[in-house]
């Protein structure tokens, strides 16, 4: 049999390859790493996490609760190694990004109808079929050829990366420990802001120095995802309401809430690092460094990494791509990733999970598959993407507000779980006539 050719070696790709070698066909993988890497990439494993290493909630009410149970059902490779690499954080699935990495990699490896081989693909390979899966970093020589392939601009925002702060150098007399509203086991290390220290520290995120963007002129930023400092110049109050919100928090040795605070989440199972949670940025590293040691709790930090910025490609996929992620005008080429327009790890793992089964299909069958019902996880997420009446077409995390609305009225506290029922009911359903050819170890 021949095998499907996948260009990254990123989460969707992984996740694709995975599915493909699960159902018997082979798989030639392609992965530009160690010998070039992206602004944004350090590590030389596949399905390295760059920006965080969280995969948010796992509560069933909630959509990306909903799409990790949708894949666990799928037999993602992806949420396997998530869960057997988990570190503590609360009800969020966070895990040690290199163990993480390292379970990945050893999967498709040890695979003996897996190839990987090591090298930048410049141009669109001939050999068909063909999954892409080169993420939002696609290399500029590829991205060129993919102009040339689908006659379609491809659009790009930017995104940041939060810094990650040296476990030993955090002062432990002043950060508390906790979980808001006590949830969790304390998962969490919060550094608390009086009003004053947080005005101070509100007006030099607005002063700091920014990095300069030589090479592109526009920047547009993920809604999702914003730099802090995009969120500073929105109000006084806007930091304090979203990544530095005090609600749920109570410091132990005052007894109340703090009028902000900054949360630093576990980057590892040692826990001897710690990322500062939602603090994407694009100041400059002295800046960083110099406007973050203003935090209490972290006025002696050292930073194993500073927050960065870089662009974030992804197509029209509305108008190139179809319900199987099939390049319209080009039959047997599929895509995979956010280079689809989904936003997150967990969505980009998805269609790799979907771009696998659909070429697998292919391969075997001759014919594609049905795509998931619209009331799935993974549903939703394909049509958020491929539907072709979107007008002005924007990256998206999973939501239920892509999903079908519910026929049934329901209160707002338990839409969550009426959209999980459904899903699961319909998810079960889809996953028989799908994985007839799956081989279980």
């Amino acid at each position: 049999m021949k095998p499907v050719t996948i260009i990254g070696g990123g989460l969707a790709g992984s996740e694709a390859a995975w599915q493909l070698l699960s159902r018997g066909v082979p798989v030639r993988l392609f992965e530009m790493k160690p010998r070039v890497y992206s602004p944004a990439h350090r590590s030389p494993f596949l399905a390295e996490l760059v920006c965080s290493n969280s995969f948010r909630s796992e509560n069933l009410s909630t959509a990306v609760g909903l799409l990790k149970q949708e894949m666990k059902l799928m037999n993602s490779l992806i949420m396997e190694a998530a869960l057997a690499s988990r570190v503590p954080a609360g009800k969020a699935l966070a895990v040690d990004r290199e163990l993480f990495a390292h379970r990945v990699e050893k999967s498709l490896v040890e695979n003996e109808l897996c190839t990987i081989e090591r090298y930048e693909v410049k141009n669109v390979p001939g050999s068909l079929p063909l999954i892409i899966a080169t993420g939002p970093l696609t290399s500029d020589d590829l991205a060129r050829d993919l102009l040339r392939l689908t006659g379609s601009e491809a659009m790009f925002f930017y995104d940041a990366i939060s810094p990650v702060v040296e476990a030993d150098s955090i002062d432990h007399d002043v950060v508390f420990r906790a979980s808001r509203y006590e949830k969790g086991e304390g998962d969490y290390l919060n550094c608390p802001l009086n009003k004053r220290q947080y005005e101070v520290f509100h007006r030099a995120v607005l002063d700091g120095r920014e990095i300069e963007l030589k090479d592109f002129e526009d920047r547009k930023c993920f809604e999702g995802c914003l730099p802090i400092e995009v969120l500073a110049r929105r109000g006084i109050d806007t930091l304090r309401y979203g990544p530095m919100k005090p609600v749920g928090l109570i410091d132990p040795r005052t007894g109340f809430q703090p009028w902000a605070v900054v949360q630093l989440r576990k980057e590892n199972l040692q826990g001897s690092l710690y990322n500062m949670v939602g603090f994407q940025t694009k100041l400059a590293w002295p800046e960083q460094e110099r406007i973050f040691r203003m935090i209490p709790g972290l006025d002696k930090a050292r930073f194993a990494r500073f927050g960065t910025i870089h662009r974030n490609t992804f197509l029209d996929s509305p108008r190139l791509l179809d319900h199987h992620l099939e390049l319209k005008d080009c039959k047997g080429v599929f895509f995979a990733g956010q280079i689809t327009g989904v936003e997150g790890y967990l969505e980009s793992a998805a269609t790799g999970l979907l771009a696998g089964i659909n070429t697998a299909f292919l391969v075997k069958e001759g014919e594609l598959p049905e795509p998931p019902p619209s009331e799935t996880a993974l549903g939703a997420l394909i049509n958020h993407v491929t539907n072709d009446f979107t007008a002005d077409f924007q990256p998206s995390n999973i939501n239920f507000g892509l999903f079908p609305t519910l026929e049934e009225k329901t209160r707002k506290k338990e839409r969550g779980g009426h959209y999980a029922r459904r899903a699961l009911k319909a998810i079960e359903k889809w996953k028989k006539s799908v994985d007839p050819h799956v081989f279980r170890s």
